[in-house]
């Protein structure tokens, strides 16, 4: 296979070469090496009748990894008793919460796999997910998910049993036998009183290219494909992100990703290999009010809660108007000239740096401002991992400039999550960092970026055509993403090679890069999505961040009206007006936005427009909004 740049990760590669068959090993080595250590923190009711209780008040408690391991071994106990076998499918649909986790690993430590299932999934995909992989279990959060499943059993032959996290067993389930959690714990416990060596026999007999989690890809295109990740996979990710530097023992790291999701499952994997506390609790609403509670050092992210924040900031000082817009505008921009020089400084000579008056402008910003925005992260962020979608790079400067760093890195489902990553040290915005140890990347002639590594899918799920056209023999792995390496080895992503469009007068166009630009510079915008392929020009969608801009047009004289009468406002559509036009200063002719449709609401997943990572589905989008499209178009001539 030719190439133009190849790179292998590097490190003490011996470390992660000397990995154990499976993350189950490390789970039963933590627990041996620190019984008695925090292992996760997670939010709970208080008490009404305790003296400083309130009905919907809740604390955070905590449990140690022997206590974890009390509840995996139960679940893995239980499952055992209920006949589940060597790679039999386990599905989990549920929310981020400490329940995942336990019965996650009480399907590893089992020798099950789990099929992960997001709880947003409607019926039929669900159904779709659990047939096509031969679920015999599932794991679910609550009697309404667990009604998806009820009215499709028709099509499950597999299915047999069900477990709720929350709530009673129905009195409608079909088929299926229902249990509690706490109904399975306990059986699993009973079943462990007198089989005491169960759990370490089924560990020990794990092999590393075991089948342990199928995670379906977004589907952004069609229905989702099963990626096979073997127990191997998760092993290597736990190691690697120790031995990298990624995750520190030390650490506080604060999980409310979806668990379902490569990304979150991945730093399960990294927590469990340094023994960190996290703290869990999947519920979006509560991040803002969770951070300065939890104070965590370490955070993982999508970007657009980052695009959200920023955007939450500026329009809170617009809004205050004044000195105060003016200070922040200001330092905003002292955050990204800083980050900058120090970034370009470390990249030349190995050491952060930046000209005295700058320095100074800083530490004034750092005191008006910036102080102020890190202790509603909690005040000790050392950095925050971004994955799944790219992030606007004056989000990434200001972010690294006040103190923040937005740790950008690159994964796939298929890749069981990071593969490169930058790091809180060495941070260089607009690149997805460097390979973690024992990964290597290479970019084809065509720029394709190739992938190969012990954490690489083993193939599509009972779909061999399809694992063929993207894996070959030897490994490497197609991502279908353009990238470039630097000559320091830091990867970074250009777009998606089949996102890239040829206009009709024969130049390529890279959506992100122009919707990324637009997220920079707009505050309004919440999602953005270029059109142009056989077209004689650009044109986008773009959905407003309703939490923004309805607080701009109270003040402007629409108060009362809706969000979809804000955004048909002549008023609206000349301030978004504006940003495109400062917009197409920065951009090559043909890739400037001609004309743009506001969204009469945003997009969002209820509506089939975004996955559940929130990446958009482009062809749904265009699809749902083709009349708007068709009208941007209508007599066109404009070269």
């Amino acid at each position: 296979m030719s190439s133009a740049q190849s790179l292998i990760g590097s490190g003490s590669a011996d470390i992660v070469a000397g990995r154990p068959a499976s993350v189950a090993h490390l789970f039963l080595d933590r627990v041996a090496a620190t019984p008695n250590g925090e292992a996760y923190r997670y939010p709970a009711p208080v008490d009404e009748h305790a003296a400083d209780g309130a009905p919907g008040a809740e604390q955070w408690r905590s449990v140690t990894w022997a206590q974890t391991a009390e509840q995996v071994y139960a679940v893995a106990a239980g499952l055992l008793e209920l006949g589940i076998a060597p790679e039999d499918r386990v599905a989990l649909m549920s929310s981020t919460r400490l329940e995942w986790i336990v019965a996650d690993m009480g399907n590893m430590c089992a020798g099950a796999a789990t099929t992960a299932i997001y709880p947003s999934t409607n019926a039929d995909e669900t159904a779709y997910i659990l047939s096509d992989s031969g679920s015999r279990a599932l794991f679910v959060e609550n009697p309404a998910q667990l009604a998806k499943v009820v009215g499709e059993l028709g099509q499950l032959p597999e299915l047999r049993t069900a477990v709720l996290f929350d709530g009673e067993v129905p009195q409608e389930t079909g088929s299926l036998t229902v249990l509690t959690f706490d109904e399975l714990k306990r059986r699993g416990a009973e079943y462990l009183a007198g089989h005491p060596d169960t759990i370490e026999k089924a560990v020990a007999a794990l092999d590393k290219e075991q089948l342990a989690t199928l995670i379906y890809t977004s589907g952004t295109t069609g229905r989702p494909k099963g990626v096979r990740l073997v127990h191997d996979c998760w092993a290597y990710q736990g190691r690697a992100q120790e031995q990298s530097g990624l995750l520190r023992g030390d650490d506080v790291q604060f999980m409310w990703l979806p668990l379902s999701h490569v990304f979150g499952k991945s730093l399960i994997c990294g927590q469990i290999a340094t023994g960190h506390v996290m703290a869990v609790d999947g519920r979006v609403d509560r991040i803002i009010h969770n951070l300065p509670v939890v104070r965590p050092t370490m955070m993982a992210s999508a970007p657009r809660i980052f695009e959200k924040v920023y955007n939450g900031i500026a329009g809170k000082a617009r809004a205050e108007g004044g000195a105060k817009y003016k200070i922040f505008m200001w330092a905003a921009r002292t955050a990204r000239e800083y980050a900058k020089a120090t970034q370009a400084s470390r990249a030349a000579s190995g050491h952060d740096a930046a000209p005295l008056g700058l320095r100074v402008q800083h530490a004034i910003a750092d005191k008006l401002v910036y102080g102020k925005i890190r202790a509603a992260f909690g005040g000790r962020m050392r950095g925050s991992v971004s994955g799944s979608a790219a992030l606007a790079p004056e989000i990434g400067y200001f972010f690294a400039g006040i103190g923040v760093p937005v740790l950008e890195g690159y994964g796939l489902t298929e890749s069981s999550a990071g593969i490169c990553v930058n790091h809180a040290e060495d941070v260089r915005i607009g690149s997805v960092g460097t390979m973690l140890p024992g990964s290597e990347v290479r970019i084809a002639e065509d720029g394709e970026i190739l992938l190969r590594g012990p954490g690489v899918m083993r193939g599509y799920h009972n779909l061999p055509e399809k694992t063929a056209e993207v894996l070959e023999a030897d490994g490497w792995f197609h991502t279908e993403d353009i990238g470039e390496l630097t000559a320091d080895g830091f990867l970074k992503i250009t777009d998606r090679k089949k996102d890239l469009f040829k206009t009709s007068g024969g130049k390529y166009v890279a959506p992100s890069e122009v919707e990324g630009k637009f997220k920079a510079i707009c505050p309004f915008v919440s999602n953005i999505l270029v059109i142009g392929n056989g077209r004689n020009y650009c044109t986008a969608l773009i959905g407003l961040d309703e939490a923004v801009i309805m607080p701009w047009a109270v003040e402007h004289g629409l108060a009362g009206r809706s969000y979809a009468e804000v955004t048909a406002d002549p008023s609206v559509l000349a301030l978004i007006d504006g940003f495109v036009r400062t917009l197409n200063g920065d951009l090559q002719r043909w890739q400037t936005i001609k004309k743009f449709h506001l969204l009469p609401r945003d997009l969002d997943i209820e509506h089939g427009e975004l996955t559940p990572s929130l990446k958009i589905k482009r062809p749904v989008v265009e699809k749902v909004y083709a009349e708007a499209v068709t009208a941007m178009y209508a007599g066109a001539n404009e070269a």
